[in-house]
């Protein structure tokens, strides 16, 4: 599985980078799309970046024209972030090149097999994300993996 997760964010990183993007800019434009005006510190979680890091891809992307940043209707320091139209096209590009992606590595499997793997994923995926409690412990109690062979 390591394996293959380098492989894939290196196929994100150049295909993201064409587009003018990083894979973290990408995560936190994702985010913008599905949820209205999340926080610095979701858009962070999210994109596996420090809220501090996150500031600085925030900063960038809006002056980039990717992003705006509103006040918050209650008021306060608060700033609402959402995506420019110039942030959805570019996202929508970005979108379409990792579909390509996709399509490449999954070129080969049926459309069985396939099914298969995206219900096998998802219940990894909920798995790790559920019971975060369970495996918090577990983690901490285990030894560094060794380095991947070559």
């Amino acid at each position: 599985m390591f394996r293959l997760e380098r492989r894939i964010r290196a196929c994100l990183d150049e295909a993201l980078a064409r587009h003018g993007l990083t894979t973290t800019e990408y995560m936190a434009l994702s985010e913008l799309r599905l949820r209205d005006a999340p926080s610095s510190a979701d858009l962070a979680r999210i994109a596996f970046v420090t809220p501090q890091a996150m500031n600085l891809v925030i900063r960038d992307l809006e002056q980039r024209g990717l992003i705006r940043r509103d006040p918050h209707p209650r008021g306060g320091r608060a700033l609402r972030t959402r995506l420019t139209p110039k942030g959805l096209n570019t996202l929508r590009r970005c979108d379409h090149s990792l579909d390509s992606i996709e399509a490449v590595m999954l070129a080969e499997i049926d459309d069985t097999d396939r099914a298969t793997l995206a219900e096998t994923l998802t219940l990894c995926a909920r798995a790790l994300h559920h019971d975060t409690r369970t495996l918090a412990p577990v983690l901490r109690s285990q030894k560094p993996p060794p380095p991947p062979q070559p």
